[in-house]
């Protein structure tokens, strides 16, 4: 009996061509909630996700879940690195500004180093100044 089941199952997958598609599917309003300010999904932050799902009937908190510590270090990560991206381009204006106050120093000295005028010329600056 075994036997005529198992030749028309391999019969019945022999003859269907059913395709798997490995494309990811369309997040269902993922447009709307980006153009209202929103997560891409309703999974990334909120208070479904962010709160806990239960509390003891006397008021205290539940304890963290898994996944609430995990996006809690994820989120710590992401901070950290931002604030030292951050550092980093404070201290790269810093250097920045400093290029350019010594290039400007170094251009007042150059037209300090000029020859100056001397006698007629002298004269003729003072008396137009």
């Amino acid at each position: 009996m075994a036997a005529p089941v198992r030749t028309w199952c391999r019969s019945v997958l022999r003859l269907s061509s059913r395709q798997f598609s490995t494309t990811c599917g369309v997040q269902a309003g993922e447009k709307w909630r980006k153009e209202h300010g929103l997560a891409r999904s309703g999974t990334e932050y909120g208070p479904l996700t962010d709160l806990p799902d239960w509390s003891f009937a006397d008021g205290r908190p539940a304890p963290p879940m898994k996944g609430h510590l995990r996006r809690r270090q994820e989120r710590e990560v992401l901070a950290r690195r931002i604030v030292m991206l951050s550092s980093e381009v404070d201290r790269g204006i810093e250097v920045w500004s400093e290029k350019q106050e010594e290039a400007k120093r170094m251009e007042e000295r150059r037209k300090s180093l000029l020859l100056k005028p001397k006698g007629k010329l002298l004269m003729k600056k003072k008396s137009q100044s």
